[in-house]
């Protein structure tokens, strides 16, 4: 009765707020499962009809899993086409602000902001047909066409470019080459970069699925274990 009302416990968790717990009896670690779908829900409340991570069902989880004793990793799971710019920073620097091991996995796309979010974890895989679109700076609604407004613009910007470069491999002077490009997209400034390519630039550590993906966590914790027991 007992594992039936937990089990019910981790599919209502799942669906309505994408996350679980990964048990595995074999290596005794416990693994927080995160994802990151669709648009990221911001101040604003998005349509019924939009499919949305809302970033203050994350943050809480996101203390809870720093202050659990019986978490030992986070597998962040990503397929999103970005969204809020403010609230998507602030689950990256919350992901990466988190003392265990964590791990990301792009699976259809990581655009825009999700692209922080990528590389938020201490590993990164992508799928190789995951996608990951890099683009300037943008706010719908009314903008006031001013001098300051572009230079807010632009400081959003930096602190984005300073987040990704500080955790991955890519270079900020690259990274802003990449957002400015012309030549591939017809609408827009930006770069997609597949799979591979992505690895390529440094944003992602490695190509993969799900399989490599918690086997790395579990070499992560591993790893982690063995430092605090030497250290104590």
């Amino acid at each position: 009765m007992g594992d039936t009302n937990q089990n019910q416990d981790v599919m209502d968790n799942v669906k309505e707020y994408g996350q679980a717990v990964l048990n595995n009896p074999k290596t005794n670690h416990q693994i927080h499962l995160l994802n990151v779908i669709g648009e990221i829900e911001g101040h604003e409340c998005l349509p019924s009809t939009t499919k949305t991570t809302k970033y203050e069902h994350v943050l809480p989880q996101l203390a809870v899993i720093e202050d659990s004793e019986k978490i030992d990793g986070i597998l962040l799971m990503l397929n999103t086409v970005g969204g809020d710019v403010e609230s998507g920073l602030a689950i990256a620097e919350m992901v990466a602000s988190v003392d265990k091991p964590s791990v990301s996995l792009v699976l259809g796309g990581s655009h825009s902001i999700g692209v922080p979010l990528a590389v938020s974890t201490d590993y990164s895989f992508i799928v190789p047909s995951g996608t990951m679109v890099i683009h300037p700076v943008r706010m719908s609604g009314t903008v006031i066409g001013a001098k300051q407004t572009y230079d807010y613009f632009k400081q959003m910007q930096n602190r984005i470019l300073r987040f990704v470069e500080s955790h991955s491999g890519a270079k900020q002077k690259r990274m802003e080459e990449l957002m400015m490009n012309t030549d591939m997209m017809s609408k827009d400034l930006g770069t997609i970069l597949v799979g591979e390519e992505a690895v390529k630039e440094g944003l992602i550590n490695e190509v993969g699925g799900i399989h490599e993906a918690v086997n790395k966590l579990h070499a992560l914790i591993d790893e982690s274990k063995k430092r605090k027991n030497e250290n104590g």
